[in-house]
């Protein structure tokens, strides 16, 4: 017993009993006096000198800036702003043989220049970086930071303090009282968690997560002994501190039993490619927090770091040459491990099928060029709902397993695992995890680690989930604290069974509960961030018209080399993709980043859309001979025939076959179009459509079945006050709903086309407080649709527009077309799930049937749609003001049709005319030569789309991507016009799989419901 500890001791006589809240409270002290004595002495530096402001430049040009001498206290900025920082400091010859740290404050991200290499990020929570590791005592040191005016979440909740030169110093570090200090505090923390609350620690939790007591045996040893610690030890004496370790290493010693929560534990520094910044500050974002876990590895052996997105890799490799060297080095040591598979961390609801195709392609291809390796691992954490074709997209390029955590932010329900199987439509299976912290962005802390234990849905299952840690969203990564604390908890009574383990290992300890997992069908919705649907549309409509422009480049690149003429390589087109999977990241396409990223993103967008046209055009004209008229092109895998102007405004009757050129024709069908007080009629063979003098639809008769489509007025137009809770640019609250109003005013109305090959009326009006309108009502001879053209000048605020429709079917269910496929939905709220789904994402239609006749809503770039009892909707705009104050203000131009049908979305070919709906013809001068006259390949039944062709990454032949839509098994003939040597199964990855049978141009497959194939063709 220690002389402290003796009956005869009266000072203990005088204070025996218990008072728990006290002693926690001496605890917390204790431990900030050890913190203290980490750095027990501090000097200033020699001097600071500063230039700038600058742009974003590399250090060699940094290092020719002039530089002016400036003291502490120095403010900078503005937001943005770049500054550099000379720093001249002598180390204390009684420092020799220790560890000297820079301290640094400029209340903002920074940059550690040492040695001529970007050493260590700085920022608001980590302000310490070593600077030698063991000193000889009396050197002199020069060294840079690099000072960025913006914090780790640029300035979205302001800096009231400004950014300033607010600390630099230099302090030794004591090993021995950091030991003493995690030794004490881990512990600490351990007994502070002994009754855990119940709240969940999700965002938005509908639930609550009932955590198991610290048993009161060991919760009661550790507040006694870590009392005694606090009696016989000194943190300022340190001939005090053996026997106090002692007493700690005893209770560091508990272990757990034989069975534990089993937590494989991983640093990670989630960083948003663009958000709160603009996308030129994420390379220097990606500099700090890639630097900052380079040297913590040099430091802790045992420390592994996963990281994503092939996109931030490539920018490093571009700027930073040095520093991608040590992250390859590092990788190579099995400490760095790169995840994902995909260029960027993709939003998984807006882009269409084939760019996430693209975002596997080439992220796959950039980790095995750069890192000899292929991910596993879809690694997607942060994204606002995943389709259900997902699984199988992951498999097809060499992924069969999944990590997400944000479905833990639902609203309505909580997710019912952690750990699953998900199977997609087409019965492909991945393995897939959610981290039970709820978190991507671990701290590490003691009540945390319990948490995960205790939230584990699986634990009945698997012992096994995954914990990441390190600062996020913002970059950051893991620190000192962390890894610490994780060397003590590793199995430490009380804690999980902690143990650091790269992605792989983790899953494949997964993958031995498999068989007793659960199974999880379809789609992962989230019950949150629905305005991501619509919010900053013309980033949506700059996003399809590219995808659209990028497609009928590869296709006439494809025929182009099919039949031996000159055209764009693989590489530049892959540059123009590259630009777009950028843009499609789920924090820029979705809306819910600043004005600056929006700014560069539609420029950068439109130039694609330029590049992608301005190519097409030239490689049409080399297929065709010269020539005055204009000759149509479909780029589509589907005929058509339809009704479509020229660019110099002619009507055409236009007829095309797949993919090849079309030709103009004469036809007999007409558009008679009436005008009443009433209003108006637009009538062909198809339709007749009653519209009113306000562009109400009154009635809308299907001529084929003599059934109404509209239940009451259709086209209709409301309002809704759209102020969100929280996260203003992400999410539609559902009383915004209960808000709706009717546009009214004057409506003026004139006849633009009055029959022949096309009716239209044109509608004018004022919408909201300060916005306008002009729609164009339209019917073409042949239509089986009615369409709206729309023009807005938006300029409200915190309002929402919709059109509804409501239509004259009923069914518990509507579908919505999804990437390479469709899902059904609720029409209905009988239970919280259901109610959830008020608004949901789609992509080209919307159905709602009965079994003998159903009505399809067309949208050529809006995405947001809603089903509620026989009400069709879609939401055409959004006016948020936060992150960026001018979201979706001035001129918006959309698409959107109704279209009712005999039968259900399968016998009506929504899909096939949707896509034609949304992807107009090309037009170019000349006559076809031979290429273009003929299909370069057709593909039966119609529900196999034909969906992409394109030459293949490695030069030899083409790929052709083409899917079952319609959910049915399907026999698919494919006929090329072109004579073939070989068809071969392939992949995403564009690998050689089998060989299939062909006979003749010919060849046949058999496809799953709803499933995509690649196939690689090789020419004679």
């Amino acid at each position: 017993m220690d002389e402290t500890d003796r009956d005869d001791n009266p000072a203990v006589g005088r204070i025996r009993g218990r008072y728990p809240q006290y002693t926690r409270g001496r605890l917390e002290a204790f431990a900030q006096r050890l913190q203290d004595r980490i750095h027990p002495d501090r000097v200033p530096v020699t001097s600071l000198a500063l230039a700038g402001p600058t742009g974003r430049i590399s250090l060699s040009e940094a290092l020719e800036l002039d530089y002016r001498p400036v003291s502490l206290g120095e403010t900078l900025g503005p937001l943005w702003a770049t500054y550099w920082v000379r720093v001249v400091a002598e180390v204390p010859a009684a420092w020799a043989g220790s560890r000297v740290e820079l301290c640094w404050d400029s209340r903002s991200e920074a940059l550690l220049w040492l040695d001529g290499r970007s050493q260590q990020g700085l920022n608001p929570g980590r302000h310490i970086a070593p600077l030698i590791q063991s000193a000889r005592g009396g050197e002199t040191l020069t060294f840079h930071v690099e000072v960025a005016c913006n914090g780790l979440f640029g300035a979205f909740n302001g800096d009231p303090q400004g950014y300033a030169l607010a600390a630099c110093e230099l302090r030794r570090f004591d090993p021995d009282a950091l030991a003493f200090y995690f030794d004490f505090d881990v512990l600490r923390q351990l007994e502070a968690d002994r009754d855990p609350a119940t709240k969940s620690r999700s965002y938005g939790a509908v639930g609550e997560t009932v955590q198991p007591a610290l048993d009161r045996t060991w919760a009661g040893r550790l507040l006694h002994d870590l009392n005694r610690v606090c009696n016989i030890a000194d943190p300022d004496d340190r001939a005090t501190w053996p026997a106090a370790r002692a007493i700690l290493s005893s209770l560091l010693a508990a272990r757990n039993g034989t069975i534990a929560h089993e937590m494989s534990a991983i640093g990670h520094a989630h960083l948003d490619t663009a958000w709160l910044w603009p996308l030129d500050e994420t390379r220097r974002k990606a500099q700090r927090s890639f630097s900052t876990a380079v040297a913590l590895m040099d430091r802790y052996p045992a420390f592994k770091f996963a990281c994503s997105q092939a996109y931030q890799y490539a920018v490093i490799e571009q700027h930073d040459p040095d520093l991608f060297a040590r992250i390859r080095a590092k990788v190579a040591a099995g400490q760095w491990i790169p995840v994902g598979g995909s260029w960027i961390e993709p939003d998984c609801n807006l882009p269409w099928g084939e760019s996430i195709c693209r975002q596997f392609l080439y992220g796959q291809r950039y980790f095995e060029r750069t890192f000899g390796q292929r991910s596993t691992v879809f690694w997607n954490p942060d994204v606002f709902g995943y389709d259900g074709q997902l699984p199988q997209l992951m498999r097809s390029a060499g992924m069969s397993r999944f990590l997400t955590q944000k479905l833990s932010w639902n609203r309505f329900t909580s997710p019912p695992h952690h750990s699953f199987h998900w199977r997609g439509h087409d019965g492909s299976t991945v393995l897939a995890h959610f981290p039970p912290a709820d978190t991507y962005n671990g701290s590490a802390q003691v009540a945390e680690l319990r948490y995960h234990a205790a939230n584990y849905k699986d634990a009945d299952r698997s012992p096994d989930a995954l914990y990441l840690f390190g600062y996020g969203d913002g970059g950051g990564g893991a620190d000192e604290t962390m890894l610490e604390t994780l060397a003590r908890a590793q199995d430490l009574q009380g804690l999980p069974r902690i143990g650091i383990r790269n992605v792989d290992e983790f899953f494949d300890r997964l993958a031995m509960s498999a068989a007793d997992l659960a199974t999880i069908e379809g789609e992962l919705y989230l019950e949150y961030h629905r305005g991501t649907y619509t919010t900053q549309g013309e980033i949506k409509r700059l996003n399809r018209a590219c995808e659209a422009g990028l497609q009928a480049l590869e296709f006439v690149t494809t025929l182009a080399r099919a039949w031996r003429q000159e055209a764009p390589s693989a590489g530049e087109i892959e540059s123009l993709w590259r630009t777009l999977l950028t843009n499609q990241f789920h924090d820029i396409i979705p809306g819910s980043s600043i004005r600056e990223v929006y700014e560069r993103a539609e420029a950068e967008l439109a130039a694609v859309e330029e590049e992608a046209r301005r190519r097409t055009q030239a490689l049409l004209a080399v297929l065709c001979d010269p020539g005055t008229d204009w000759t149509p092109i479909n780029t589509l895998g589907s005929s058509r025939a339809e009704i479509a102007a020229d660019p110099d405004g002619g009507l055409h009757c236009v007829v095309a076959a797949p993919l090849a050129a079309g030709t103009t024709t004469a036809t007999d069908e007409r558009v008679s179009i009436s005008s009443g007080p009433g209003g108006f009629v637009l009538s062909n063979a198809q339709l007749e459509a009653r519209i009113d003098r306000n562009g109400l639809v009154q009635s809308l008769i299907h001529l084929p079945t003599g059934r109404e489509t509209l239940a009451s007025p259709g086209a209709r137009f409301v309002l809704l006050d759209d102020r969100p809770l929280q996260f203003e640019a992400w999410d539609i609250d559902p009383f915004a709903l209960e808000t709706a109003r009717g546009v009214t005013g004057e409506v003026s109305c004139e006849v633009v086309s009055d029959a022949g090959l096309r009716g239209a009326l044109r509608f004018e009006r004022a919408l909201g407080k300060a916005s306008r309108l002009s729609q164009v009502i339209r019917l073409d001879a042949g239509a089986h649709h009615l369409e709206f053209e729309t023009e807005i000048d938006w300029q409200e605020r915190k309002t929402a527009l919709k059109v509804m429709f409501p239509v004259a079917c009923r069914a518990p269910h509507a579908t919505y077309e999804t990437m390479f496929g469709a899902t059904e939905r609720p029409t209905h709220a009988n239970t919280d799930a259901d109610a959830a789904k008020y608004e949901v994402p789609g992509h080209r239609w919307s159905d709602l049937s009965e079994p003998d006749f159903g009505v399809s809503l067309f949208s050529d770039v809006r995405h947001g749609y809603s089903t509620f009892g026989s009400q069709l909707a879609l939401t055409l705009l959004r006016g948020p003001e936060s992150p960026d104050p001018k979201a979706d203000l001035g001129r918006h131009r959309m698409r959107y049709a109704i279209y009712p049908h005999a039968g259900d979305w399968r016998s009506a070919d929504s899909v096939g005319r949707a896509l034609r709906f949304s992807r107009p013809l090309l037009w170019v001068k000349g006559r076809p030569r031979d290429p273009l006259k003929r299909s370069l390949l057709t593909a039966s039944p119609s529900n196999v789309v034909v969906d992409t062709l394109k030459p293949a990454e490695d030069g030899e032949g083409w790929v052709v991507r083409l899917y079952e839509s319609a959910g049915i098994r399907a026999g698919a003939l494919l006929d090329f016009g072109v004579d073939v040597a070989s068809v071969w199964m392939s992949n995403t990855l564009e690998d050689r799989i089998h060989a299939l049978p062909t006979q003749g141009r010919t060849c046949r497959l058999s496809l799953r419901p709803f499933q995509i194939a690649t196939l690689r063709i090789f020419q004679e």
